[in-house]
């Protein structure tokens, strides 16, 4: 949608859905946000989608809201002014998406974790009572320019279309939309958490899935030529 079309008034959360218990308990975290005075927050549930690009394109499609987050059903919420907190951000408004972990230059590889400087937090819950602290670098201000932030949570000001032309399945969505988003001429930063963290992740334990070398393979393809690794 065109950014003059965006509704400022309006933040849309937009989740591709598998599990509807997961989903209940991000929404629960979702709805007890604080919401600045003369805004409205919407929650865009996208079930059955064919990737994740597809759901969250589908999603995108339904919601004119100027602020759009997307994340994981296995993302929580915790910090109550997040909202506030990316207006505060987004005042700048060549800064096009938000993330709360990713790398400040993709390396050769375009995995952002194998980065030399990696910023941002996130505290995984990947079993019961086994909580990490992934704590990297913190911006030196209020936010670090990045070139690539982690999928479980991406908010965006401006609406640019989910490659899904390119990832059909699950991976590399997201590095996706950052490279997309710098095409655009918009930045991508992390946020200074180094107060206290914005979201718990609680993702599975399991092994990096066959299909993320392909994927990985049709990103070098699309992005390689635009990638300055740190040395």
């Amino acid at each position: 949608m065109r950014d003059e079309l965006l509704d400022e008034t309006k933040i849309a959360f937009i989740t591709c859905v598998n599990s509807d218990d997961w989903y209940s308990e991000c929404r629960l975290y979702l709805e007890s946000l604080l919401i600045p005075e003369g805004m409205t927050a919407e929650f865009i549930p996208v079930r059955g989608a064919a990737s994740m690009c597809a759901g969250y394109n589908l999603g995108q499609e339904k919601s004119n809201a100027r602020y759009k987050v997307y994340l994981h059903q296995d993302t929580l919420v915790v910090n109550k002014n997040l909202v506030q907190d990316l207006r505060n951000i987004f005042a700048e408004d060549t800064i096009g998406a938000v993330g709360v972990i990713g790398c400040r230059s993709l390396p050769r590889s375009g995995v952002w974790w194998d980065g030399l400087r990696t910023y941002g937090r996130v505290l995984h819950a990947c079993e019961p009572e086994s909580v990490v602290d992934s704590h990297c670098r913190e911006p030196e201000g209020a936010y670090q320019e990045v070139e690539a932030v982690d999928g479980l949570f991406i908010a965006t000001q401006h609406d640019i279309r989910w490659r899904e032309d390119i990832f059909t399945g699950w991976h590399l969505y997201d590095t996706s939309m950052c490279k997309e988003m710098q095409r655009a001429g918009y930045k991508v930063v992390v946020p200074n958490q180094e107060q206290d963290f914005w979201c718990i992740h609680c993702p599975k334990e399991k092994p990096l899935a066959y299909e993320y070398k392909g994927y990985q393979k049709a990103f070098i393809r699309e992005y390689g030529r635009e990638l300055n690794p740190e040395v």
